[in-house]
């Protein structure tokens, strides 16, 4: 047991609660209080030079699937025999010792989905873990988040160049929907025969998870919308790198959508109109948004960086939070655990020697599961 005393906390919530105290016990937030009326048995840490802020969370990464500095035999992320793998779960491939995870958690990112590539039309599940621990079933606080799907550059690219459908826009909608389809059959046999692919997309189809769409170009997010639409399904867009010429109407259709890596260059076609203010557009027009490297694309410690890109271009400082922190908790389902500093959730939390998001400030301590991280 422990608490953070007299510190000015930023909760995630767009709240600043000034001289105020942290109580931590066995690894989640016990109180949130002005008064400090701890006994004895809580070991206290001046908070009075820190600003608290939770954890940061990336939505969207190949943290352990795709390890860095180890080339072909730490690429574990793109399973690309077929374009169809909703089989596959990126569980299964992730190194807990990788280097990424480690960079991680020094950078202030408490928690991180882990998906498969975007090589194929669908790619398979996902998977939302904390960036401490050496055993991967220990870290997950979320199993199975979502189903990894394609669309654009990439999957014609992949596959098209080996005389495979997808080999056009249309081909890769012609693939989803004809699986969808397959899905959706085999969700309403009573007694079908077991198939683990479509056993998994069966969850999509009875919204038990979302499809989790890589979508840059404004067209390919209509035709995700419009798949959306068809099988009466949960989706989220991602990286949504056009949706700055369509925020209106993605925001006619509930999604949650992350941004980035908009720190990336502009290595395609897809990424030539990406911009800084893409989510301070997608914010206006009311969608939920989250900010994300793609790690490997972009390295996990420039993070905190993507956020103030973001608020260089429009974004408020508690709005650029939110969008590595509680929105980001929402947009993985996770939010009844973290996101928020609030009573009851997981003790992942950062202190702060200055204000997060001005230069001079330095990340003090990292806290997850109320254990301080050294490594």
């Amino acid at each position: 047991m422990f608490v953070i005393t007299g510190a000015t906390i930023w909760n995630g919530k767009e709240e600043i609660l000034e001289n105020t105290n942290l109580f931590i016990r066995d690894g989640k937030i016990e109180k949130i209080s002005e008064e400090l009326d701890a006994s004895d048995a809580y070991r206290k840490i001046d908070g009075k030079n820190y600003i608290v802020t939770p954890g940061f969370i990336d939505v969207h990464t190949h943290l352990g699937v795709s390890e860095e500095g180890v080339g072909q035999e730490g690429a574990d992320f793109n399973e690309t025999s077929d374009p169809v793998t909703p089989e596959v779960r990126a569980i299964d491939g992730i190194n807990p010792r990788e280097e990424g995870l480690k960079t991680a958690r020094k950078s202030g990112i408490t928690t991180v989905q882990v998906m498969p590539g975007s090589a194929n039309v669908i790619g398979g599940e996902m998977s939302v873990l904390k960036t401490t621990g050496h055993i991967v079933d220990e870290m997950i606080i979320r199993q199975t988040s979502g189903m990894k799907a394609a669309t654009g550059e990439n999957p014609k690219r992949f596959h098209g160049s080996k005389g495979k459908m997808p080999t056009t826009r249309m081909g890769v909608a012609a693939v989803l929907r004809k699986k969808l389809l397959e899905a959706k059959a085999y969700a309403e046999n009573e007694n079908p025969k077991c198939d683990l692919g479509l056993e998994q997309l069966a969850k999509v189809i009875n919204k038990e998870i979302p499809l989790r769409v890589h979508a840059h170009r404004a067209d390919d997010i209509i035709t995700v919308l419009r798949l959306k639409r068809e099988f009466d399904i949960d989706i989220t867009i991602e990286h949504c790198t056009e949706g700055h010429f369509i925020a209106d109407y993605i925001a006619k259709h509930d999604v949650m959508v992350s941004v980035g890596p908009t720190m990336s260059s502009r290595s395609k076609v897809e990424l030539k109109d990406k911009s800084w203010s893409t989510i301070k557009t997608l914010m206006d027009a009311g969608i939920s948004c989250s900010i994300t490297t793609d790690h490997p694309v972009v390295g996990i410690e420039y993070l905190l960086t993507s956020a103030i890109h973001a608020i260089k271009n429009g974004l408020t400082e508690q709005q650029a939070l939110k969008a590595v922190t509680s929105n980001s908790a929402k947009h993985l389902g996770v939010e009844d655990r973290v996101g928020t500093l609030e009573i009851g959730k997981d003790a992942d939390f950062l202190l702060w020697e200055g204000n997060p998001f001005h230069p001079q400030s330095s990340l003090s301590h990292v806290f997850i599961n109320g254990e301080e991280i050294t490594d």
